[in-house]
């Protein structure tokens, strides 16, 4: 009995403890974040390239996620994910020469990548990404600029944009009988839907 007793008023005092520990270093309650789900199959990276010839494309095999710690824009992070060998401009010849040492090099580097490092509004409907581009393992500061559709509903389409020039990637090289310029220009189109949490706090 004198056991039992000895137990029952230890536990007693550790509740006691932990109500009083609790009421004063409450335990933090995390809030809760916008959760996005991005629907490849409805969504496009393509590029295009000012030359003598036309030089347009995309990539078969991408994947992209947008996370944010919190409702605040601020906590946002963007990453994307592409298969270089997925390259498709419509022309074999084309496809080969952009799959090369010269171009992408897939076969050293056979993936291209975007991760932001900081999110800003930049205007009413648009908002620019910050962030690391690596293509042919080279990686520079580059902007992804996207004009965000504000229907209501949590689920849409944004449209991006990024620049970049290529020789800046070691692309020195160029296609036989065709001129090309050295700015690339990216087109990104991502389908998602907010599928829990709040909205994100934009102005």
């Amino acid at each position: 009995m004198k056991i039992t007793k000895t137990r029952r008023v230890s536990s007693l005092v550790f509740i006691a403890l932990s109500l009083v520990a609790n009421a004063i270093f409450p335990i933090p309650i995390r809030a809760q974040a916008p959760v996005f789900a991005i629907t490849p199959v409805e969504s496009t990276i393509t590029f295009d390239v000012e030359s003598s010839v036309a030089i347009k494309g995309k990539f078969d095999k991408w994947e992209a996620t947008l996370t944010f710690a919190s409702p605040e824009l601020s906590t946002g992070v963007l990453d994307i994910k592409i298969q270089a060998a997925t390259v498709d401009t419509g022309s074999g010849m084309k496809n080969g020469k952009l799959k090369g040492k010269d171009f992408f090099d897939v076969e050293r580097n056979p993936i291209i990548t975007f991760h932001s490092t900081k999110v800003e509004q930049t205007s009413s409907d648009t908002v620019a990404f910050d962030g690391d581009f690596t293509i042919r393992g080279v990686t520079k500061r580059e902007r992804l600029l996207f004009k965000v559709n504000r229907t209501g509903t949590g689920s849409g389409t944004i449209n991006g944009t990024m620049a970049f020039d290529r020789k800046q990637y070691g692309m020195n090289s160029g296609i036989p009988f065709i001129k090309i310029a050295d700015r690339v220009e990216v087109s990104v189109s991502l389908n998602g839907k907010r599928v829990s949490g709040p909205p994100v706090n934009l102005k």
